[in-house]
């Protein structure tokens, strides 16, 4: 007996042939010659290793073999007959795993658009990974994700990019910052400043550090904190200043506990991208998420932010 040689293509021949018990019925069903058809089937009989069928006169019975290899292949073409109405319904419904992350800043805002998202579709089964630069990149590296939010990608992984969202980078001081009314405060002078950053592989960490070594200036990290929590915390206390995203600076900024430094070439606008491999094929959830990112689901966010912006110019520079 060598079942593992049984097709499904014999499968569906015997189940028909069970069925109607007459080759030219299955030959029909199936247009397929009856010649085809007996030596597919003579071909599964040597495979289960006994016969299936008998004839007597010109009747066809089924044998006990045939009974049992008849009710298996029922239940095995009904299983993947449903299998294939599941395929097809997932293919069509928003519904599923979704999984998505991206890098700390984005906290403020992707739980926002997730929500959103998942308050028309209801049968999606979000997952949001927020974490480090670094890390977002080594998930991106091992695809554990459907969709990854970052504000740099890597350049050595073939991506597609979607830009969704500006991300405006300021400087934040304590309210009582000496520097505080003052305008466009060079780059020279603000190195002076002790500096508060995230740990190493800190998208923004990064970005200060590479502008200032291109204006030949050294902007030391003069004490590295875990999130941009801490950090806000830690430049109220007056311990020193911080580049961080407008995203995260709402409260504090309307509630008068920090401020925004006027420096030159700030605010910086840096860009959202929504990324993923440009070999991965999205699922119907993932390609829908990804289409309200680049349209209603930001639409919002981005006049927000404009809104911010305009306003903290207005009341704090």
């Amino acid at each position: 007996m060598n079942l593992k040689h049984i097709t499904i293509h014999q499968m569906r021949l015997f189940h028909s042939l069970a069925t109607h018990l007459s080759f030219t019925a299955v030959a029909n069903e199936l247009h397929l010659s009856q010649s085809g058809v007996s030596i597919q089937i003579k071909r599964l009989a040597e495979s289960v290793g006994i016969p299936l069928i008998e004839k007597i006169g010109k009747k066809i019975y089924l044998t006990e073999a045939g009974k049992e290899l008849f009710a298996a292949a029922d239940d095995v073409l009904n299983r993947l007959e449903l299998f294939n109405d599941d395929i097809e319904d997932m293919g069509q419904s928003i519904k599923g795993p979704l999984r998505i992350s991206g890098i700390t800043t984005s906290k403020y805002f992707m739980p926002h658009l997730l929500g959103r998202f998942l308050k028309d579709h209801p049968d999606v089964q979000p997952a949001l990974t927020i974490t480090n630069q670094s890390k977002v990149v080594q998930r991106l590296t091992e695809n554990l994700d459907d969709i990854f939010i970052m504000g740099k990608f890597p350049l050595n992984i073939e991506l597609e990019t979607n830009y969704f969202l500006d991300n405006p980078l300021v400087f934040v001081a304590p309210v009582n910052h000496p520097l505080a009314n003052e305008k466009n405060i060079p780059l020279a002078t603000i190195a002076n400043e002790r500096f508060l950053s995230r740990e190493e592989g800190s998208g923004t960490r990064a970005f200060r550090t590479r502008l200032f070594e291109e204006s030949d200036l050294k902007a030391t990290t003069y004490m590295e904190l875990g999130s941009a929590e801490a950090i806000k915390q830690a430049v109220m206390a007056g311990l020193g200043v911080s580049v961080l995203s407008l995203h995260n600076l709402q409260l504090e900024l309307e509630a008068g506990l920090l401020t925004v430094l006027d420096v030159e070439h700030f605010p910086i606008h840096r860009k959202w991208y929504a990324v993923y491999p440009k070999e991965k094929r999205l699922s119907r959830t993932a390609q829908k998420f990804l289409e309200f990112l680049l349209d209603e689901g930001t639409k919002t966010l981005r006049e927000e932010t404009l809104r911010k912006l305009q306003n903290y110019r207005e009341k704090t520079w």
